[in-house]
């Protein structure tokens, strides 16, 4: 985190979990489950001076895991948020995780924790920027200039979402993969001859082959001249196996949304097994544990992605998360439908040939619109 960030002293004195749910008419399809409707946690904190951040934890799978986290948040998270004076939001980050370290290992759930943590501190960050009277992207010394890709595009019908969202005015797309070889081959070979051979296309196979398999598939693919494979294996195996398996692809290796801690993120940049590195920042870190990571990332000369799939909170988030350190890399927007996007993060930014122009409003530079939202609220979730 630069030094030269400015802060103020931050006293939380009420701390609020908002639990969404919006129904979608057709399902999203990953290799290993389907999102049958579209679930989000807003975090709104509010300090003694009546100034407000909001934040967004991660919460896709499993179905239940919005009600979930937000208990969590309320249970957990407030009390120690309301205990004391703090100096900045890494500070809080901080102590949430040193004092909540033992918990997720007792309840076996780090990672569930991570993410109300992350969320946490997103909204921190949103109520300092608008306390100082910046938007993040300047508070972090970026620039609001960032590219973005359409992702998440369905196995079924893949022309006809990728059309879409070039009307749109997305530049680059991600494909679902781990379909079957014939299936993917097949989607891919479709998207290659819509979109032409000079347009970025990613395949994201979310952890669906083995080591061996997926040697198999991405040369099967590679013909076709994807612009990188994500997490190709599952996200636990040991960097030996990454090591190996960008040994024998002709396709960069894309990892990074299932990685926890520094730790995990500076051995992966270490290892030199990936080209793309996508932390998320509604699963672990917020600002404060991204932001070092993705300048680590950018100086290494890796691409820094930063991955998102979820409402709008987040994905603006994401996006300030990517301007502050520039370089090249993409952020990522969902091509799905996701009322929970732009109703969360209005005004929403606006996608220009591929690229967005944050604003200079101070924060986030967003809020939820409220009063559309609340029809999509569950109430009473304890």
């Amino acid at each position: 985190m630069p030094s030269s960030i400015v802060h103020l002293p931050i006293q939380i004195k009420k701390a609020e979990s908002f639990v969404y749910r919006a129904p979608i008419n057709k399902p999203v399809q990953t290799s290993f489950g389907v999102m049958h409707d579209r679930p989000a946690v807003a975090i709104r904190l509010e300090d003694h001076e009546g100034c407000v951040g909001w934040g967004e934890i991660w919460c896709n799978f499993p179905s239940v895991g919005a009600e979930h986290r937000a208990r969590l948040f309320d249970s957990v998270i407030t009390p120690i948020l309301l205990e004391k004076i703090w100096a900045s939001p890494v500070e809080a980050f901080q102590e949430l995780t040193k004092r909540l370290h033992v918990l997720g290992i007792q309840c076996g759930e780090p990672g569930t924790i991570a993410q109300a943590i992350a969320g946490t501190d997103i909204a921190l960050w949103d109520l300092l920027g608008r306390k100082i009277g910046k938007p993040l992207w300047e508070l972090f010394g970026g620039t609001p200039l960032i590219e973005t890709y359409a992702s998440g595009i369905s196995p079924t019908n893949p022309e006809e979402i990728a059309s879409e969202k070039w009307a749109e005015g997305f530049r680059a797309f991600k494909l679902k993969v781990g379909f079957g070889q014939d299936r993917d081959f097949s989607n891919l070979k479709s998207l290659r001859n819509l979109l032409g051979p000079d347009t970025k296309i990613m395949v994201d196979a979310n952890q669906a082959w083995n080591l061996d398999s997926a040697a198999r598939h991405i040369e099967d693919l590679a013909p076709l001249n994807p612009f990188w494979v994500e997490e190709p294996i599952a996200a636990d195996q040991p960097i030996n196996a990454w090591k190996k398996l960008a040994s024998q692809s002709s396709v960069p290796l894309a990892a990074g949304e299932n990685m926890r801690g520094e730790t995990q993120f500076y051995e992966a940049i270490q290892s030199n097994a990936f080209r793309v590195i996508q932390p998320d920042i509604g699963k672990w870190g917020g600002f404060s544990g991204c932001l070092p990571i993705a300048k680590a990332i950018c100086s290494s000369n890796q691409l820094f992605c930063p991955h998102w799939l979820g409402g709008g909170i987040g994905l603006v988030a994401s996006m300030h998360l990517k301007a502050a350190v520039g370089h090249a890399g993409f952020v990522e927007v969902d091509s799905n439908p996701n009322p929970l996007r732009e109703v969360m993060a209005m005004p929403y930014p606006a996608i220009s040939d591929g690229k967005v122009l944050l604003s200079n409003e101070p924060g986030l530079g967003i809020s939820p619109e409220i009063n559309r939202l609340i029809d999509l609220q569950v109430k009473h979730y304890f």
